[in-house]
């Protein structure tokens, strides 16, 4: 059976047009309501999420990461692409790149990153030596290698790099990004992280497309806008959502052949609360 895949659409990212048979649904969780759309994609099952909601209306640090992933597991979402708008710390890592991220850096202050808090939700301590499904990127970059193959191709990715998260919505200071490149940091956003963490929880693969819209604050001279990472981000939009499509594809080839341990991850998940989805403990 073909696996049901979730998107989460960052900055720029809000249309589904690859899409078929599209409907919103309204999924209520005990952390709010979530309104995705569902629809049909080479052959799966597809939950559209926009992560800042319509029209670009929730900053960063307002978004309802624990209703998102909740609300994709309730709908039986086995695994996660999320697009992510990032800047460069790495001079490799060019405007108009895509980055398969492998591991991050939380530099986040006062989000709400568990559904273990305790006291009735239980306590559980998650291995993240391998935070995004090796399996999903995997899959990611092979679409990516064969979209580059094609005649008159010009964009670049790169098949990991570390995503340092900051809280948000101001963008960072120079002298931040000076650190944070002390830290081994290659792109900096504001969205990863809880995301990750708590697809990890829920026993969902995750990966993220994180696009390079510009080089972070004092890489470059100027001034940094969201305005330019919008149009940056529309520039590529064709892209991203090729290679979503494309990655779509090769789930069954790749993806299904490969082996991770997001899965089993879950399992706490299940134990606490596999009843309320009406799951067996």
């Amino acid at each position: 059976m073909a696996v049901k895949i979730g998107i989460i659409g960052g900055s720029g990212v809000y249309n589904p047009d690859m899409m078929g048979n599209v409907k919103e649904v309204k999924v209520e969780t005990p952390y709010g309501m979530v309104l995705p759309l569902m629809g049909e994609a080479e052959g799966h099952e597809v939950v559209f999420l926009p992560r800042h909601g319509t029209g670009h209306s929730v900053p960063p640090h307002r978004i309802n990461y624990q209703a998102n992933i909740w609300g994709m597991r309730a709908l039986g979402v086995e695994a996660i692409i999320a697009t992510a708008a990032v800047g460069s710390l790495n001079p490799e890592m060019a405007p108009g790149d895509s980055v398969f991220v492998d591991q991050f850096i939380d530099f986040t202050k006062n989000r709400r990153q568990t559904f273990f808090d305790g006291r009735e939700n239980g306590v559980a301590h998650l291995d993240f030596t391998e935070p995004y499904c090796p399996a999903l990127r995997k899959t990611m970059a092979a679409a990516a290698g064969e979209l580059r193959a094609r005649p008159g191709a010009e964009f670049a990715f790169h098949e990991k790099g570390v995503y340092i998260c900051t809280e948000g919505p101001r963008f960072e200071t120079p002298a931040e990004i000076r650190a944070y490149a002390l830290l081994g940091a290659d792109v900096v956003g504001m969205t990863s992280y809880p995301e990750v963490a708590l697809a990890r929880e829920a026993g969902i693969c995750y990966a993220t497309i994180a696009m390079v819209t510009n080089l972070a604050a004092g890489m470059a001279g100027g001034r940094l806008t969201h305005e330019e990472v919008l149009e940056v981000m529309a520039k590529n939009n064709s892209t991203v959502w090729a290679m979503l499509q494309k990655t779509l594809e090769k789930m069954e080839r790749v993806y299904a052949a490969e082996a991770c341990t997001c899965q089993e991850a879950g399992r706490d998940f299940t134990k606490v609360f596999g009843h309320i989805f009406g799951e067996n403990q």
